[in-house]
């Protein structure tokens, strides 16, 4: 009986350990946002947040333009696709999100207008596989 019973509890133990994708980047997102935001991560560049959308299986990266790169225009929007979807392709710390078809959404706020979005972009799986 009590071999029965560890059994069953060792069994509700292990499952409950085990989170889904969605519930990981959740809580990926947050514990990155706590820990690491907001930083400087260029001259002009500030990331924010990052953040899980559970119904759309969006990552998004939320940043903002700082001082001179803080203006309606100042990206070239073809070089900095390129250049983002570059990076996730070669991001090994999202193989599992690009293996599940998640999306991966980066916004540019400007720091002047916080509600002015100076440039957005989102990648799904037929992008970066």
């Amino acid at each position: 009986m009590k071999k029965m019973i560890l059994l069953a509890l060792s069994a509700t133990f292990l499952t409950a350990c085990q989170d889904s994708l969605e519930e990981r980047a959740t809580k990926e997102a947050k514990l990155y946002t706590q820990k690491n935001c907001p930083a400087i991560i260029a001259k002009n560049l500030r990331m924010d947040s990052l953040t899980f959308e559970v119904a759309s299986h969006t990552l998004r990266y939320y940043y903002t333009f700082l001082n001179e790169y803080d203006s309606v225009g100042v990206m070239n929007n073809d070089m900095a696709r390129e250049a983002l979807l570059s990076e996730l392709k070669n991001s090994t710390s999202m193989i599992a999100y690009k293996e599940a078809g998640y999306r991966f959404t980066y916004t540019y706020h400007s720091e002047k207008n916080p509600n002015v979005v100076l440039f957005e972009t989102t990648y799904t799986e037929k992008d970066y596989k």
